[in-house]
């Protein structure tokens, strides 16, 4: 792949990344629960490996054209989205959390972050209509090895972007509790709307159809 059809699609990409989501308000609500938020974005960036390799394996194609898969995709996403969300305003940001308590929920906490873009059906569109649009099947580099090229940029870029909200979360409200609060709380309605959102819209799409 040459450098300028790299340059265009982390361009495109990184506009995608830096467009706030369910990723986000994840990253914001790690970052003021957790003395990390490495584990959180560690399971963001898994969910979207685990889409790198579908996509090098071709299988992203299958999937994505297959309106019953995209469904179930959709609705186990968005009810995901909306119980973590629901946890999420339950549950305010606290600060002060134990170093044991940390060491104990570190699985759990990149196991939902994992499913919350793993279950993304967005990140199964951003693969399948996007990468192509970079792919050329006529150069000299195989498909598989470009697919996986941009596959290794867009986790690395939603890494380094994910790492900074969350620890800029942290850091500028940290002194700030009620302010803490007030934006994990905002974190939490962002993840039910938009998880009521993608569901409405599928099912919508499934109506018309």
């Amino acid at each position: 792949m040459d450098t300028t059809t790299v340059a265009a699609f982390l361009a495109v990409d990184l506009l995608l990344v830096f467009t706030p989501g369910a990723d986000w308000a994840y990253a914001i609500s790690a970052g003021l629960r957790d003395r990390s938020v490495v584990p959180a974005v560690a399971g963001l960036i898994a969910g979207y490996a685990g889409y790198t390799l579908l996509a090098v394996a071709g299988l992203v194609v299958i999937v994505a054209s297959s309106a019953t898969a995209l469904t179930a995709l959709t609705v186990a996403g968005a009810g995901y989205l909306m119980w973590l969300g629901w946890g999420v305003l339950r549950r305010p940001a606290v600060l002060a959390a134990s170093t044991q308590t940390m060491a104990s929920s570190r699985g759990r906490i990149m196991l939902k972050g994992a499913g919350i873009s793993g279950l993304n059906p967005k990140a199964l569109i951003l693969y399948f209509s996007l990468f192509p649009q970079f792919i050329d099947s006529a150069g000299g580099w195989p498909v598989a090895a470009q697919t996986g090229l941009l596959g290794t940029l867009h986790m690395t870029a939603c890494a380094v972007v994910y790492l900074a909200v969350g620890v800029l979360a942290r850091t500028v409200l940290s002194t700030r509790p009620s302010a803490a609060r007030v934006v994990t709380r905002v974190s939490g309605a962002m993840m039910i709307a938009i998880g009521g959102f993608l569901l409405a819209e599928r099912l919508m799409d499934r109506l018309i159809a």
